[in-house]
């Protein structure tokens, strides 16, 4: 079993930058695929960013090139860096571990407003 707790979101204004954070309670973080996911009022959970146990990235369209997803193996987190944020980045963000089975955060809620 893995536990992830999500920190760092909030609101901010349109252009604004804010770095989510998850860390895992797991000694064997390294061997696991990470990602983030977002969820906006009625619409479906969707993927955002991933990072392999390899350090291979990959993003939804709608965020590259302005966020970037990043891991710490030693410190056993993993960020998500958002940066030019637009109020379509408005949502509940998941922090989500994979390995055969799916271990998912409690979700950290980033809103975009002026």
């Amino acid at each position: 079993q893995v536990q992830l707790v999500e920190s760092g979101g909030g609101m901010v204004q349109p252009g604004g930058s804010l770095r989510l954070s998850c860390a895992a309670s797991t000694s064997i973080f390294s061997i696991y695929a990470m990602g983030w996911y977002r969820q906006a009022p009625g619409k479906q959970r969707e993927l955002v960013a991933r990072i392999t146990s390899g350090g291979s990235t990959n993003y939804a369209d709608s965020v590259k090139g302005r966020f970037t997803i990043s891991r710490d193996n030693a410190k056993n987190t993993v960020y998500l860096e958002m940066n030019r944020l637009k109020p379509e980045d408005t949502a509940v963000y998941y922090c989500n571990a994979h390995r055969v089975s799916n271990y998912w955060g409690q979700g950290t809620q980033v809103t975009v407003s002026s």
